[in-house]
């Protein structure tokens, strides 16, 4: 194994790792008997065999900005990381004031702090824990460097997973970035042969991960009986003591666990052979913790007075969990977004984003318009540039945004200026990603990433709806604000990879803003409030307006910023209302021109939020109301805004409310094609003639 030796620190309080694993024991056979067998809990997943590794990582959580990524097996870590019985047990009820005032299950943990080790919001997918760590450890370096944070140097972040997560893009994704970029983290893979009923052998070649990463480029690699309490507690210590000397580059650490258990109380483990779980129980970790322990550090007595002190505290402590109040139906809808109180100040969330350490960004600067017109592709990198240099915490990555100045050219220069740690490239994993940034977040920056064409966020999804739903499932005990720009649309160049608009789908993610602006005046508008906001925002830039004549305006200065959910009506009418966004609000314009039709055409400008009541007041003035937009009509984002306007104005209306949008295929390559699926600004103009006669 690629293993380097470092010097490692105190050994373990020995008296303390056993509190902490007979803790965990007493939690999981009370879950069972009491809770699960009688059906007061729905599921169980006991972490029994695991306890002992666990707990000696969660006790080397220790500095002031360590923090660990977690799974649902990884109660025995967050016992030691300061978790409380109480909290675990509550949570496992549903109960308010628990991880998430009843809207996760009671195994998806979080343990934010300002000051001090941090669990980050775990997720209920697999493998969603590495690349936000990678993203905390790189930001760990980015605050020891540029903001000379001293707290943050030294370190590290934890990743912890089962060897079935293993086989998840986030694990390679993470590993990439690590190793690249000498992250001090640690992958703490426990291996206990199984995920749910999958041997390890049909996870990973050989069944053992550590010995086909034993080459890999760049890695640390250890492995260690975890249920052997000398032999864990040395590997554990030398594993924490290699990533805390930055630079010396991450490391994996396997350990090798009993599955005492099934994978949730469900499970009947009939899958398993024959003697396997008697074999299995020999090598109980609690057994072989008491047999170092008794004598060497406590006596039998006292062993067994410790064991019957944690089940009366976990008896004490559900007697208080259990008398919490059920969470509140009534605010189910809260901490989707920042919320404010009621003299307008933003309630910050104890972790994620600027507002918890008040790092707010610079107020607008005094500037005015510049009277020169520009693309909207120059007001994007301009904002992005004048954010850079305002605000120490902003970040811009991607992939090719570095020296190549992105596929686009948005970025082009930024590295040169901001350097390679504030404007870098990224491996092509958009995953790794949005992951990276919502690791980035939650360590107090503002992550400004890049996924190159719409279609590429398809592979982000999990991490995208996990980035947007932080605040929700936590409430508001964490965040993710991030800006996440795509370019989207058709251009002169299409074809069905790289020509995708689909918007709807992105906006039905719980938690994200989506922008879409139709010129270079709102795009540097709006792109300057994502930034200087709190929420996650997805910033959509359509590719034929970039260098497209009629989205230049002139640059707006510095200062400039566009509300969200504030349409602006950009063609006054009184025939009929067109609402559009993007580059439809151009076409739409000719459109009206070509058939002489008065109509008011409304600039979305947003889609998340929506300015519902600038189409309402239009549509009950001009009574008619036409939806245009690139994306396919099924489920397209204008079934929505017909749904609203049906609901609320339907004694205004003179004619049906009508939708032009494209057919339902992908955007093809041969430009006859393209004209035949997408609306170009004839067929909108017969759209409108038609509407107008009715």
């Amino acid at each position: 194994m690629n293993e380097r030796h470092r010097e490692t620190g105190p050994p373990p309080d020995w008296h303390e790792v056993a509190r902490l694993v007979l803790l965990s024991r007493a939690l999981d056979e009370f879950e069972m008997r009491e809770l699960y067998e009688p059906k007061r809990i729905g599921y169980q997943f006991s972490a029994r065999g695991h306890e002992l590794a666990q707990v000696l990582i969660g006790l080397e959580l220790r500095g002031a900005c360590d923090a660990a990524g977690v799974y649902y097996r990884s109660r025995p870590l967050l016992l030691a990381a300061g978790l409380e019985p109480e909290d675990a047990l509550a949570g496992m009820l549903g109960r308010a004031g628990a991880f998430s005032d009843g809207r996760d299950i009671g195994v998806v943990y979080n343990l934010p702090r300002r000051s001090g080790p941090t669990v980050l919001p775990m997720a209920g997918d697999v493998g969603g824990q590495f690349t936000p760590v990678a993203g905390w450890c790189q930001a760990l370096r980015h605050r020891a460097e540029r903001l000379g944070d001293a707290g943050a140097a030294g370190c590290i972040g934890v990743a912890h997973g089962g060897e079935g997560s293993t086989a998840a893009g986030g694990f390679w994704s993470a590993l990439t970035m690590a190793t690249t970029l000498r992250l001090p983290m640690l992958f703490f893979i426990e291996d206990n042969g199984y995920a749910i009923s999958v041997p390890g052998r049909a996870q990973t070649p050989g069944g053992n991960i550590a010995e086909n990463l034993a080459s890999f480029g760049g890695l640390c690699v250890m492995s260690a009986d975890g249920a052997d309490p000398a032999a864990a507690a040395s590997a554990v210590a030398r594993a924490a003591a290699h990533v805390r000397a930055w630079g010396a580059g991450p490391c994996l650490l396997r350990m090798s666990v009993p599955r005492l258990c099934g994978h949730s109380g469900q499970d009947n483990q009939a899958y398993r052979p024959a003697g396997e779980l008697e074999a299995q129980a020999d090598r109980d970790p609690v057994e072989r913790l008491r047999a170092f322990c008794v004598p060497a550090v406590m006596d039998a007595a006292e062993w067994d007075a410790l064991a019957a002190a944690q089940e009366q505290t976990v008896r004490a402590a559900f007697a208080r969990a259990d008398a919490r109040p059920d969470p509140d139906p009534a605010g189910v809808t809260r901490h989707l977004v920042q919320e404010s109180t009621e003299l307008g100040a933003p309630i910050p969330a104890v972790r994620g984003g600027l507002l918890p350490e008040a790092a707010v960004a610079p107020a607008p600067e005094a500037d005015g318009p510049e009277t020169t017109r520009t693309t909207m592709l120059a007001a994007i990198r301009r904002t992005l540039e004048s954010e850079l240099g305002a605000n120490p915490r902003v970040v811009v990555f991607g992939e090719d945004v570095g020296r190549k100045g992105g596929v686009h050219g948005v970025t082009a220069g930024l590295q040169e200026r901001f350097g390679e740690d504030r404007v870098f490239d990224t491996s092509l994993s958009e995953e790794g990603i949005i992951g990276r940034a919502v690791g980035m977040a939650a360590a107090g920056l503002m992550p400004v990433a890049e996924i190159q064409f719409r279609k590429y966020a398809d592979a982000a999804q999990e991490q995208l709806h996990n980035a947007g739903t932080i605040r929700w499932r936590t409430a508001n005990r964490c965040a993710a604000p991030m800006v996440v720009r795509i370019p989207v649309g058709c251009s002169r160049q299409t074809d069905p990879w790289h020509s995708e608009s689909a918007e709807a789908s992105l906006v039905r993610l719980p938690g994200w803003r989506v922008a879409f602006p139709s010129h270079a005046d709102d795009a540097a508008g709006l792109l300057r409030a994502a930034i200087r906001g709190h929420d996650p925002v997805l910033f959509l830039e359509h590719r034929a307006l970039l260098d497209g004549i009629g989205a230049r305006r002139p640059y707006p200065g510095d200062g400039h910023l566009v509300p969200f959910g504030r349409a602006r009506i950009v063609r006054e009418g009184r025939r009929m209302t067109v609402v559009a966004w993007g580059a439809m609000v151009e076409r739409c314009l000719l459109a009206a021109a070509e058939a002489e039709v008065d109509a008011e055409v409304i600039d979305l400008r947003t889609l998340a939020p929506w300015d519902a009541e600038a189409v309402l007041a239009s549509v009950r003035r001009t009574r008619r109301c036409l939806v245009a937009h690139e994306d396919a009509l099924t489920a397209g984002f204008g079934a929505e805004i017909a749904a609203v306007v049906a609901e609320q104005a339907f004694e205004s209306l003179d004619a049906p409310i009508a939708r032009v949008a494209s057919l339902p295929v992908p955007v093809p390559y041969h430009p006859a094609l393209v004209e035949a699926v997408v609306p170009g600004t004839s067929r909108i103009a017969v759209r409108m003639r038609e509407l107008a006669a009715f």
